[in-house]
C-alpha cells in the first residue's frame, strides 16, 4: 500500500472543493491533496454538448446544457456574482419572455397564460455551470488532484488522520494530513466514509438527516437547431400535472444551439425500474403536447437520474424532498474529530443550502475554520479573490 502525506486533504471535486483548493492557494497554502470519486471533476455539477453526450468541464464551450445546477440570482447572492465575475465568465439572464404553457389534465389541451418573469432575475452562465469547474481549475497552480480515488476510511491519529482511498482497480492508498475538508453532502459523508473513532453521534445523527440536494431528482434536456417556441410567443416555460415533467424552462444558448429543460416529476422509486429510453420518450411525447410536433424530434436530448448515483444519493435520499431549512453543524465541538474535520458541502452552507452560491460559501468558511485551527489563532474572514490570467 502507497503512503503519502499532506497539509490538507479535500474529499470532493465538485464546486465547494474546487474553491476550498483556490482559496488554501490565496493563503499559501501549497501542500494540498483533492480526491475526486469520479473520474472528472464537477461533482453534481454535470453538462451535455448539442450531440447530448456529456463533456468533461475541463474542456469550456458554448454548447453546454445543464443537467445539474443551472441558475443564480445576483441579486440575493453578491459573493457568488463576484467569484463569477474575477473568474471572467460571462452572465446573461434566464429567457423569460413570452406565454406560459400547463398541463392541468389530460382532457385538456395545454391552458396559455401570460408569463411571468423571476424576481430576483435569474442568470445563467455561457457555457453552462461547468464553465465555474473549467476556470477555477484551471488557476490551480499547487493542489494535487486525484480523480479517479473513493475515500473510505477515515482514521483519527495522534495529531494527524489517515486517509485511505481506493482507485477503480481495488489499489488502496494511505496518506497522512493534518485537516480533512469534506466537500460532499453530510449524509453522504456519513454513509460511506468510516470514522474511525466514530463520529461524535449527535453529528452523525444530523448529517444522516440532512437530504441531499438534487438525489431524489431527475433531470431531462432535449436540444434543438433553433428555439422555435419562440416564434408563437412562448417563453419556454411549462408546468404539468401530468408528466412525466413538472416544470420546463427554455435553456438554449445565446449564439450556440436551443434547449428546452425539465425537472421530472416521477418520484424516484417510481424510476427505478423505468428504462432510461423509455423515460426519454415519455418526455419527447410531452414536449409534442406542449410545443407541437417539431418538439418530439430534438437533434439529441439526455437524461440524468441522480438518484441512481451512487455518488450522489444514499437510499435514504429517494424518499426525501432533497431540499432542507437549516444547515447541520460543519465539524464536532468536542472530541477526536475536533479541529481536524470540516464539512464544507454546499448543504453545510447558512444562507444558501444545495445552492452553487451555498458551495462558495460553505468553502470559504471551511476554509477560514481550517487555517484558524491549523494556527489555533482568530482567523479573520475569507475574501474570494481571483488572479487574471
Amino acid at each position: 500500500m502507497s503512503q503519502f502525506s499532506a497539509r490538507v486533504a479535500i474529499i470532493g471535486g465538485g464546486l465547494s472543493g474546487l474553491t476550498a483548493a483556490m482559496l488554501l492557494e490565496q493563503q499559501d497554502v501549497r501542500d494540498v491533496v483533492l480526491f475526486e470519486a469520479r473520474h472528472t471533476l464537477g461533482g453534481r455539477i454535470l453538462s451535455v454538448d448539442a450531440g447530448g453526450s456529456v463533456v468533461d468541464a475541463r474542456e469550456p464551450a458554448l454548447d453546454r446544457f445543464d443537467l445539474g445546477p443551472s441558475w443564480f440570482w445576483p441579486g440575493l447572492q453578491p459573493q457568488f456574482d463576484r467569484l463569477v465575475d474575477e473568474l471572467g465568465l460571462r452572465r446573461f439572464a434566464q429567457f423569460e419572455d413570452g406565454d406560459l404553457l400547463v398541463e392541468r389534465t389530460p382532457r385538456e389541451a395545454p391552458l396559455r397564460m401570460k408569463g411571468y418573469a423571476s424576481s430576483p432575475p435569474s442568470m445563467r452562465l455561457a457555457g453552462g455551470t461547468g464553465a465555474l469547474i473549467a476556470a477555477i481549475r484551471a488557476r490551480l497552480d499547487h493542489t494535487q488532484l486525484r480523480t479517479g480515488q473513493t475515500v473510505r476510511r477515515l482514521c483519527r491519529v495522534g495529531s494527524h488522520v489517515d486517509l485511505r482511498s481506493e482507485d477503480a482497480s481495488g489499489a488502496l492508498t494511505t496518506w497522512r494530513v493534518d485537516q480533512v475538508l469534506l466537500a460532499l453532502p453530510p449524509r453522504l459523508a456519513e454513509d460511506r466514509i468510516t470514522f474511525e473513532p466514530p463520529l461524535q453521534s449527535d453529528l452523525a445523527s444530523r448529517w444522516r438527516a440532512t437530504p441531499t440536494w438534487m438525489a431524489p431528482h431527475a433531470k431531462y434536456v432535449a436540444v434543438y437547431d433553433a428555439p422555435f417556441w419562440r416564434d408563437q410567443g412562448l417563453s419556454g416555460s411549462a408546468r404539468s400535472a401530468l408528466g412525466p415533467m413538472a416544470e420546463i424552462h427554455d435553456v438554449s444558448m445565446p449564439g450556440g444551439h436551443a434547449a428546452l429543460f425539465g425537472f421530472v416529476g416521477v418520484p424516484a422509486r417510481g424510476r427505478r425500474d423505468v428504462p432510461d429510453g423509455v423515460l426519454r420518450a415519455h418526455c419527447r411525447a410531452q414536449l409534442g403536447r406542449l410545443f407541437g410536433e417539431r418538439a418530439t424530434t430534438p437533434v439529441a436530448d439526455a437524461l440524468k437520474d441522480w438518484a441512481m448515483d451512487p455518488l450522489t444519493a444514499t437510499d435514504a435520499d429517494q424518499d426525501s424532498g432533497g431540499q432542507h431549512g437549516e444547515a447541520p453543524p460543519r465539524c464536532a465541538d468536542s472530541g477526536p474529530w475536533q479541529g481536524c474535520l470540516t464539512g464544507i458541502g454546499s448543504e453545510w452552507s447558512r444562507q444558501f443550502p444545495g445552492y452553487l452560491a451555498g458551495a462558495v460559501e460553505a468553502a470559504a468558511h471551511g476554509v477560514q475554520d481550517c487555517l484558524a485551527s491549523a494556527s489555533s489563532q482568530p482567523c479573520g474572514g475569507i475574501v474570494l479573490t481571483v488572479q487574471r490570467r
